[in-house]
């Protein structure tokens, strides 16, 4: 575990990155950052780069998905009428 963290400026962070060789090996023996700062976790991926997926409570959200259909119905009307709807009135397409 690292002692102590310096802290890098964005200009030398891009520095860093720019003169960075690409195509480098890794070696065998790496240890992952998440190991080496001490944020080892059973996931794969940090949880900032791709959080836990939120469940959806079905009770209470019926009714706002009635007013989008029904919204979403109006607006449909409205142009299998023939009619436009761009400014917020309902004028003749």
């Amino acid at each position: 575990m690292l002692d102590e963290v310096d802290e890098f400026s964005d200009e030398e962070l891009t520095r860093l990155a720019l003169a960075a060789d690409p195509d480098m090996e890794v070696p065998d023996d790496a240890v992952p950052l998440a190991q080496l700062l001490g944020n080892d976790t059973e996931s794969l991926l940090p949880s900032w780069y791709m959080p836990v997926v939120a469940r959806h409570a079905v009770r209470g959200r019926r009714w706002k998905r009635l007013v989008v259909i029904v919204v979403i119905l109006i607006f449909l009307a409205i142009d299998a009428y023939g009619l436009c709807n761009t400014y917020g009135s309902i004028t003749i397409a």
